[in-house]
């Protein structure tokens, strides 16, 4: 059932007579920058996802969908755009894709297609999937019959690609569903399973003294030298021996390094930052006990501390739960998929609600300065999840 807070909405009102096709919405979305605020100086005029959220509000209502907002930071916000059944309702799916982008040069910002491609800023991470959800919600709010006692929420969601505070602010608000089915770009493959992600910071001291004479300090550089090459061999090796049969082994990169300020000094502090992926089973706690363990064993010394205070869960959603498995039938998938990165699908996944990652494109061209997506995958997405919605009760 439903939990107390969410009483059923208010029936749609009369659709409107426009209808965007998906790469047609997908263009206006381009256009309407919603760059991550983390990624640019406050106040740019590309930070925010409030644009887009702005311009969708506006066709949800046309749409005869419900529509509010969930504050997750100031001037920025969650949009839900709600379906509610025909009757009583006692089952919610979510539909929850992400408002923000990385940055960009101007000129990706303004949609071209070209040979079939529809190329621009989140073309397919993730405005191609959000385009794709909010044409199957409106294709299903205007079709006869609609579901009788499943509620549709499009949750689209700010902060994504920083720290997920849209996810969380979900979650933490006591929204619940059946199902979650998150756009992220997956060639049209539903990923039941995806890494997490731990970031590090270790720190190494030693002791200045001149450059002529090192001999009189010790170096922290070369300390946290022999700290890395056993992290990215030993350790390294170790986690390839350990695999999981969807996502393969956990891994381990030193992203970052920094020590010393000049040749002549021998330095006294050196850090590095790492990211570490963890997989099913493993917690932030199990791995900082774990490279302890390996510093402790080859007597290295440094301090170990998380670099994000909430890093992003592994994803393990069992593909025999039964909408799960009614997606996958829909999508002619026979089995699970897993998936390198992280999303927005651990996080509501941690909070209860069975998660997939689904969505147009590939995620090698995310973030990439010539991203983009297919217009046949993208109309091929949106029919898909069209087919799903529309069977549900």
């Amino acid at each position: 059932m439903l939990p107390a807070h969410s009483r059923r909405p208010r029936g749609p009102g009369r659709p409107t007579r426009t209808r965007m096709t998906p790469a047609q919405l997908l263009r206006e979305l381009i256009r309407r920058p919603s760059v991550n605020p983390a990624f640019l100086p406050p106040g740019h005029p590309r930070a925010g996802e409030a644009r887009v959220a702005d311009y969708l509000a506006g066709l949800g209502r046309a749409a005869g969908l419900r529509v509010c907002r969930l504050p997750v930071a100031p001037g920025r916000a969650n949009l839900l755009l709600t379906l509610p059944p025909t009757g009583p309702a006692h089952q919610r799916v979510l539909l929850a894709p992400h408002l923000d982008t990385v940055d960009a040069e101007p000129e990706q910002f303004q949609p071209r297609v070209h040979a079939g491609r529809l190329y621009g800023r989140g073309a397919c991470d993730t405005k191609g999937s959000l385009a794709a959800m909010f044409c199957a919600l409106a294709a299903v709010a205007r079709a006869t019959p609609r579901p009788a006692r499943t509620e549709i929420v499009l949750a689209a969601l700010v902060d994504e690609e920083d720290a997920q505070r849209g996810s969380r602010a979900l979650v933490a608000a006591g929204w619940h569903a059946d199902l979650a089915i998150v756009g992220e770009p997956t060639s049209l493959r539903a990923v039941t399973a995806h890494k997490g992600s731990v970031w590090l910071r270790l720190e190494t001291r030693g002791r200045a003294a001149h450059g002529a004479r090192p001999e009189l300090g010790r170096n922290a550089v070369q300390a946290m030298a022999r700290i890395v090459a056993l992290l990215e061999g030993d350790y390294a090796a170790a986690l390839r021996a350990r695999p999981h049969p969807l996502l393969g082994p956990a891994t381990v990169n030193v992203g970052f390094i920094a020590g010393g300020r000049q040749p002549n000094i021998v330095p006294d502090h050196c850090e590095i930052r790492v990211d570490r992926r963890t997989l099913p089973g493993e917690t932030p706690a199990g791995v900082l006990r774990e490279i302890r363990a390996l510093l402790r064993l080859h007597r290295l010394r440094a301090r170990l501390a998380p670099l994000k205070p909430e890093p992003c869960p592994p994803l393990e959603t069992d593909p025999h739960h039964p909408l799960v498995r009614q997606f996958l039938d829909v999508l002619g998938q026979r089995g699970p998929a897993g998936a390198d990165y992280f999303c927005d699908a651990a996080i509501l996944s941690a909070a209860g609600i069975p998660s997939v990652v689904f969505g147009p494109g590939d995620i090698a061209q995310a973030h990439t300065t010539a991203e983009w997506v297919a217009r046949r995958e993208l109309d091929r997405a949106t029919a898909l999840l069209t087919r799903f919605l529309r069977r549900l009760p």
